[in-house]
């Protein structure tokens, strides 16, 4: 397993959980639920935030928010 922060432009994978329980009522209010795949599309010129495609559109995220998602490598 890895985090969403660890992926790179176009892998693709699937949300599992997340490690911040505070967080991960926001993430899911914006479409990060577990079980729903996501895209990693790019990352900013200085490394933060990085954009990804979920439920049918863009997110911002910064780095450390995506750190806080665990996700496995969908097929």
């Amino acid at each position: 397993m890895s985090t969403l922060a660890q992926l790179i432009p176009g892998q693709k994978a699937i949300i599992q959980r997340f490690t911040d329980d505070d967080l991960s009522l926001k993430l899911m209010e914006m479409g990060c639920i577990p079980g729903e795949e996501v895209e990693f599309k790019r990352t900013a010129p200085l490394g933060d935030p990085i954009e990804i495609l979920v439920s049918g559109y863009l997110l911002s995220l910064r780095k450390a928010e995506a750190q806080t998602i665990i996700v496995v490598e969908s097929e």
